[in-house]
């Protein structure tokens, strides 16, 4: 078993420490599950273990369900445009993946603050 399957079943059973857990990590192991899952398994195992890293930390308050839904659907598209095979190769076609405020091309800082869009995803709003 590689050292990347390996760490990809820590994260999905919560076991990463979410302090040692920074936004290219997000990333990375998104990556990895959309490798190995279609869209819809990969956005129910993504936010599942995210709630559990927040859990585990003490800050169920943490997860946040547009932003988790939103990033893994414009990583899961550049994945599918660029055909980006190993994460190195990914993160230097789209290094805006790695900016964690990517999201307000779409997103109102407002929106995105609401407990709603907290709760559940949110499509962005129409902009005039």
């Amino acid at each position: 078993m590689s050292a990347e399957s390996v760490e990809l079943g820590r994260f999905v059973r919560g076991e990463i420490d979410a302090a040692a857990f920074p936004h290219r990590e997000h990333v990375r192991m998104a990556f990895a599950l959309l490798r190995r899952c279609d869209f819809a398994e990969a956005a129910w195992l993504y936010s599942r273990a995210l709630r559990r890293m927040a859990a585990r930390a003490g800050k169920p308050q943490a997860f946040h369900q547009t932003t988790t839904i939103a990033f893994l659907a414009l990583i899961s598209e550049r994945m599918e445009r660029s055909g980006a095979g190993e994460f190195a190769e990914f993160v230097r076609a789209h290094p805006e993946m790695l900016d964690r405020t990517a999201l307000s091309r779409w997103y109102r800082a407002e929106q995105l603050a609401s407990d709603v869009a907290r709760r559940t995803f949110v499509l962005p709003e129409l902009r005039a």
